[in-house]
């Protein structure tokens, strides 16, 4: 097998730019503009909270609700009138009626997806920028520097720097697309396009076995190039990989195909959305052969880090429009370097308290309709960090 490793060019330039130093007034100015952008993400930051919240609870309410209701089904192979319109588990090996075919390279995979990805090698640039005073003026000191490389999107070396020796094509010979089978099945059951979507797990696919399509198409390793010298790649020539998810059929280089479990509603020979009291959807899938128990425990796990990961947006969308806001009172002791930074640690100090006391209080207030004793106790954990950070604040000397 041959692999072509990437030569590279590496060229560089700096360029010093420099403009007056911002007058009182004008700073003030940016400042207020950076006062009403604050404002905006502080007042998103209590929508993104609360919402989370609701939905984290409907969701987990609908998992239950799907847990009590999940029939397994005995049998993949035959379709059974009893589960109409009922909450079913599945398990069992994909298939799919005809293969994926590439004709352009003479390729044919029985899979659920096939991605054709295409590279072109190309000019990227890449800048790396410092600020200094110098004179009453600031300067930006800005080293460009340019390496080509494969990317899988054309590069618009207009907006370059310098775009003289670092030219790109405007757009790629051949394109990149994803092939998706039709008709995908779990032994006599069909899959909806909501869960045929959850099959994503592409693999890269080896093309050892492959014949070169074309004469002006090389193979080297798992690529296909479109190159005078793969091993010298030029700018604007292009490598082919492809990589396929959910394998339908036995294949004597990749082995049997994939096994899924399904949770979802029998409709027919179909498996379709199942709507919840709570307002949710359930359409489940997962890789492999799991129980019913396994599954829906990933789904309150996946829940669990969803949930979390938007609180923290909502703290940080919080902590800078908090930051963003009271900027104006490090605006207006500039000119003071000591007071200036003793200034911006209060006011990081104070946005983190603040932010932390809203975000909890916001928190609360999603959880008291659904449990409020909780919804309560978070509210009093909302008084802790204005407690501590009044604590370290030295107590005034007797008179």
């Amino acid at each position: 097998l041959q692999q072509f490793s990437d030569t590279g060019s590496r060229k560089e330039h700096v360029k010093i730019t420099s403009e007056s130093k911002p007058g009182f007034l004008e700073r003030l100015s940016e400042t207020s503009g950076g006062m009403l952008m604050g404002l905006v993400t502080f007042l998103l930051s209590f929508y993104l909270l609360f919402t989370n919240e609701g939905r984290a609870l409907r969701t987990a309410k609908s998992l239950d609700e799907g847990l009590s209701l999940v029939m397994p089904l005995d049998s993949i192979h035959s379709v059974s009138q009893q589960n109409e319109g009922r909450l079913v588990h599945l398990a069992g090996a994909l298939s799919t009626s005809k293969p994926l075919f590439d004709p352009s390279y003479g390729l044919s995979i029985q899979a659920v997806k096939l991605k054709r990805n295409v590279e072109m090698y190309q000019w990227v640039e890449y800048e790396d920028s410092t600020e200094y005073e110098e004179n009453g003026e600031i300067k930006k000191e800005t080293k460009y520097s340019y390496n080509t490389e494969w990317k899988s999107e054309v590069v618009n070396s207009r907006n370059f720097d310098r775009e003289i020796g670092h030219k790109n094509p405007s757009a790629m010979a051949v394109e990149s697309f994803t092939a998706v089978s039709p008709n995908v099945q779990v032994g006599s059951f069909v899959l909806s396009k909501g869960l045929v979507d959850k099959i994503d797990d592409f693999k890269q696919l080896s093309l050892s076995n492959l014949e070169d399509p074309h004469a002006d198409v090389t193979r080297g390793g798992d690529y296909f190039y479109h190159s005078e010298n793969p091993r010298r790649p030029e700018v604007g020539d292009l490598r082919v990989s492809f990589f396929y998810a959910g394998l339908s059929g036995d294949d004597p280089h990749l082995g049997s195909a994939d096994k899924v479990t399904v949770i979802a509603r029998q409709r027919g020979d179909q498996l379709v959305p199942y709507h919840t009291k709570s307002g949710d959807v359930l359409q489940i899938l997962y890789p492999g052969d799991l129980s019913v128990e396994e599954v829906f425990q990933k789904e309150h796990e996946s829940n669990t880090m969803k949930t979390w990961a938007l609180r923290a947006a909502g703290w940080l969308a919080m902590f800078v429009g908090i930051s963003l806001m009271t900027r104006i009172f490090y605006t207006l002791v500039d000119w003071f370097p000591v007071v200036r930074d003793l200034v911006n640690i209060g006011l990081k100090a104070f946005a983190f308290c603040v932010a932390s006391s809203l975000s909890l209080l916001t928190i609360s207030i999603g959880w008291l309709f659904y449990r409020p004793l909780w919804a309560l106790l978070i509210a009093l954990l909302s008084v802790v960090p204005i407690v501590l950070a009044k604590s370290r604040v030295p107590p005034k000397k007797q008179q």
